[in-house]
């Protein structure tokens, strides 16, 4: 079906980012763009924030990780999202023949 069609195509697009390097160069883009607009630093308030309401002695590694997460995705701007997706966008390009 469509749903297979698309982890397909997905997977294929990992892994040529993988081969050419492209995605080791994604990440580090968006390291520095997350540090850039001061991302990590509200995730990090964010950890005080929740290991104080919990107690640090009742709180997990899997409790931060379950809190962040949604919150670390929903705090990274549209601009930084736009720009990576460009890059994809113009890898793809690059690489039609995919």
């Amino acid at each position: 079906g469509k749903m297979n069609k698309d982890a397909q195509m997905r997977a294929t697009i990992n892994q040529k980012l993988i081969e050419t390097g492209e995605r080791e160069r994604l990440k580090e883009l968006l390291r520095a763009k997350l540090i850039e607009c001061g991302w990590k630093d509200q995730l990090k308030a964010h950890c005080k924030d929740v290991i104080k309401e919990k107690g640090l002695e009742h709180v997990t590694v899997d409790d931060l990780v379950a809190e962040i997460t949604p919150k670390g995705r929903a705090l990274v701007p549209d601009s930084v999202k736009k720009e990576l997706l460009q890059r994809i966008r113009t890898f793809l390009a690059q690489h039609a023949s995919l």
